[in-house]
């Protein structure tokens, strides 16, 4: 049996401080390869904190557009790497329904990484627009004294973070501000696939009455996975880029930076953030 995950590691380290060195026990963030497969197929290897491993494939396979729905898998299975030296749970093997599964000889998917590249930003755009991905709920309101609490919600909810002051968490909350899932993990997009596993897996897809919160910075990947979720707040703790701010206005969902105590920034969607406290809704 394959080991159960660690996230945390313990070493040893030197300490400088003032002049004086001292050796002292240090925890890590563990960072591992997750090796997702539609059969035998290798579709991505993500480095990743093991834990949730099945929430981060299925997320994954769902907000890149490989399946459309928490029925389109048959299973997740998790086996033991190949690599002699590990036997840890460091590959998700996804069954797909026949009529479900994508054409993986025509499978392509590019991953654009640098800032610098010329054609990055319109490439990206446009293959979210060739998704046909609809513009989240325009009825959902989060008012300012709920969206403000959310930074400490999440903060309290870091158990690893911590621990090693390493990881990213995210979270989604409902229009009251109740914290319904947190997950951590060394990349912050490898959060987010969780938390939207997660929800996929739950039969929650569309999340069309939550806000996502982002420890970090909110980048085109977040704004893009939480669009195909259906999210139509998100809010990160420091800057988006300049990517996200384009693609959350063309696709008319409210992204929120520099959400820290009683101070915030909306790039777009500032319909949906209304001042006071919150007050009950109905959202369609």
């Amino acid at each position: 049996m394959p080991n159960t995950p660690r996230n945390i590691n313990l070493t040893q380290v030197h300490e400088w401080t003032a002049g004086q060195r001292t050796t002292k026990s240090d925890y890590l963030a563990v960072e591992e390869p997750l090796e997702i497969r539609i059969g035998d197929q290798p579709i991505s290897v993500a480095m990743r904190t093991p834990g949730h491993d099945r929430e981060l494939a299925a997320g994954f396979l769902f907000t890149e557009g490989l399946i459309q729905r928490a029925s389109d898998i048959e299973s997740l299975e998790s086996i033991a790497s190949e690599d002699a030296s590990s036997n840890r749970s460091n590959v998700i093997v996804a069954t797909l329904k026949p009529e479900s599964a994508p054409d993986l000889d025509r499978l392509r998917r590019h991953f654009f990484a640098s800032s610098s590249c010329g054609i990055c930003g319109k490439a990206s755009i446009d293959a979210v627009r060739n998704r046909t991905l609809a513009a989240p709920n325009p009825n959902f309101r989060l008012s300012t004294d709920t969206l403000t609490r959310l930074p400490e919600a999440l903060r309290e909810s870091q158990e690893v973070f911590d621990r090693t002051g390493g990881l990213h968490g995210v979270a989604l909350f409902d229009v009251q501000g109740h914290l319904l899932i947190a997950r951590e993990d060394i990349g912050r997009h490898n959060a987010v696939d969780k938390v939207i596993g997660w929800a996929l897996l739950e039969n929650r897809v569309p999340l069309s009455d939550v806000a996502l919160l982002v420890s970090g910075r909110g980048g085109f990947e977040i704004v893009q996975k939480a669009i195909a979720a259906g999210i139509p707040v998100v809010a990160c703790v420091s800057a988006p880029s300049s990517l996200a701010v384009q693609l959350s206005r063309e696709m008319r969902q409210t992204l929120v930076g520099f959400l820290r105590g009683n101070r915030f920034v909306i790039y777009s969607g500032e319909e949906r953030i209304v001042e006071g406290p919150q007050q009950s809704q109905e959202n369609s």
